[in-house]
């Protein structure tokens, strides 16, 4: 506990760090100096970051095969799962392979969700663009619908092709879900979520253009 403490207060000092910088460059402001801290976490975390999205776009498009897979072998469930673990070995993909670089991203997201969510900002420049307040949610909810449009792109970006109706399922409720707790999120964390967002689409434009 007391090493997340530190985790939050770490990132909490980034917050001010960049603040710091556009104020050295003549232009204080918290708004855009999270954006310029989301740019740079996301940049670290990117190698990470694309070892996750190829996992989880590969699992997606292996998504029919197993469906039929699990369909022929519908009477016999080991003699399916047997067969799914020979696709694998033969595509040369770990089922597991996304799992690992969430689990190390995790600590820091969720350090940075606390260090934004209830953040000392200086008031006389706590305003950014429309927002009045940082600390407030966005009065107008141009926020929350950025968070949930990002979201739902995304997702849309590396659910499965077909008919799979689970996750078409997913790629609505979540970015719902995300769009309406952001209506009460102080509006400098949900800045962080939509450039995130924005950044990783970006990110995983190139993985697939690449990967093609």
């Amino acid at each position: 506990m007391e090493i997340f403490q530190y985790l939050v207060d770490f990132m909490r000092s980034l917050v001010e760090y960049s603040f710091l910088a556009t104020k050295s460059m003549g232009f204080p402001s918290y708004g855009i100096a999270i954006i310029l801290l989301t740019i740079i976490i996301k940049l670290i975390l990117a190698p990470l970051t694309q070892k996750q999205v190829q996992s989880m776009k590969g699992m997606a498009d292996l998504q029919p095969k197993m469906k039929a897979i699990q369909d022929k072998y519908k009477d016999n469930p080991q003699k399916a799962q047997q067969e799914i673990m020979k696709m694998y070995k033969e595509l040369g993909i770990n089922p597991l392979a996304g799992c690992l670089p969430l689990l190390v991203q995790m600590p820091f997201l969720i350090a940075i969700f606390y260090a934004l969510q209830g953040y000392p900002y200086d008031p006389q420049y706590a305003q950014f663009l429309w927002l009045p307040n940082l600390s407030d949610p966005d009065p107008i909810y141009v926020l929350p619908v950025l968070s949930a449009l990002s979201t739902y792109i995304m997702s849309k970006q590396t659910s499965a092709s077909g008919n799979n109706q689970q996750a078409k399922i997913m790629n609505i409720f979540m970015p719902l879900f995300i769009g309406y707790i952001s209506l009460n999120f102080a509006s400098g964390l949900v800045i962080y979520w939509v450039v995130s967002n924005l950044f990783q689409l970006a990110q995983q434009t190139l993985i697939y253009r690449n990967n093609k």
